[in-house]
């Protein structure tokens, strides 16, 4: 005996299948802890940072590898990855040049907020971070 229906069988097996897959999401159940922490840093950005602070505090031991990676994370709770970025490019080019060269990095109200920004940040995060 054959079955005659199993065409219809199997579309309204693959109709409940696409139906099933089609509906909206549900919507997320209200917490009451507070959200993680979710850094906008590169990964390539977060290593150069910790590479370039283990050598500056005397080479690759694993208490300077932590504290640094530990000063990167608290420095991303206080800037943005582009407010570090920015801050960053300011420092780097307020430096280099003398005078009215400088002038255009070193002197606008932006470069002095994001700098000084940055140079708290870091200070709170070595505080923070590191066993003295």
């Amino acid at each position: 005996m054959k079955i005659k229906h199993t065409p219809s069988i199997l579309s309204l097996a693959l109709v409940t299948v696409i139906s099933g897959c089609a509906t909206a999401p549900e919507k997320p159940t209200e917490s009451s802890e507070p959200a993680p922490f979710v850094s906008d840093y590169p990964t390539r950005d977060r290593v150069d940072y910790v590479l370039n602070c283990v050598a500056q505090h005397g080479g690759l031991t694993y208490i300077s590898q932590y504290a640094c990676g530990c000063k990167i994370d608290k420095i991303a709770e206080k800037l943005s990855f582009a407010e570090y970025e920015a801050a960053k490019t300011f420092s780097y080019l307020s430096k280099g040049q003398t005078g009215d060269a400088g002038a255009a990095m070193r002197d606008p109200a932006q470069s002095k907020d994001l700098r000084n920004r940055l140079k708290e940040a870091e200070q709170s995060a070595e505080k923070s971070c590191f066993v003295k």
